[in-house]
């Protein structure tokens, strides 16, 4: 599973939300059923970021947001994301032996 979660940032904002998210990218990355995950910065609209994060499952997912750490690390940065989906069902996983690494998903 895919989870890809974006934020509008102000220049202003930067540092105390980079911080923020690194953080709470951290508590996810601690949960059972984490695979993997970045925090980006759009090259085009530098105040758009992204934490995607990717799950062996929705379950993991859904138990990683329930845990006490996350709720109180975590859940006030990602309720400030853009109100959009953010999860996702991964239908061709990436890696080193897919022939389709650059269009994966995963």
């Amino acid at each position: 599973m895919l989870v890809v979660t974006r934020f509008r940032v102000a220049d202003a904002d930067v540092p105390a939300f980079r911080a923020d998210v690194e953080a709470a990218h951290a508590l996810l990355a601690a949960r059972p059923g984490y695979v993997g995950g970045e925090v980006g910065r759009n090259v085009d609209e530098p105040d758009l970021w992204v934490l995607s994060t990717r799950w062996v499952h929705v379950g993991a997912y859904r138990r990683a947001l329930s845990s006490y750490d996350v709720k109180l690390g975590a859940v006030p940065l990602l309720s400030r994301a853009l109100d959009e989906p953010s999860a996702y069902e991964v239908l061709e996983p990436g890696g080193a032996g897919n022939d389709h690494g650059a269009r994966s998903l995963g």
